[in-house]
């Protein structure tokens, strides 16, 4: 697991920083959970669909992020625990993953 601080150095570097506005940029500034049902809604957070702390080769992956809105992103974490719910769980079934990368992943599941 990731120490706070490395999470909050991460989220604060400059190549994060570029990433996270080419997502936005590419996904149009709206959150792709609500467009999925029809509404329109401004996304202000970049998720990591597979989680940098369990999957930190895929930490900076366009493919692994997707823009969401701050209710929209609480809904796929339990703050709690930190871990992902059963929405954001039911999104890693659904992402894309590139065909080079599918034998890597089903390797760490086990």
């Amino acid at each position: 697991m990731a120490c706070d601080k490395c999470v909050d150095l991460f989220y604060k570097s400059k190549k994060w920083f570029a990433i996270r506005q080419k997502v936005l940029k590419r996904d149009k500034f709206l959150c792709q959970i609500s467009k999925r049902f029809g509404k329109m809604v401004d996304a202000n957070t970049v998720h990591h669909i597979y989680p940098r702390n369990e999957y930190p080769e895929y930490e900076y992956c366009t493919w692994n992020l997707i823009s969401l809105s701050n209710a929209a992103h609480n809904m796929l974490h339990d703050r709690t625990t930190k871990k992902l719910t059963q929405e954001g769980i039911q999104l890693q079934k659904i992402a894309v993953i590139p065909p080079y990368l599918i034998n890597v992943k089903n390797s760490k599941q086990g």
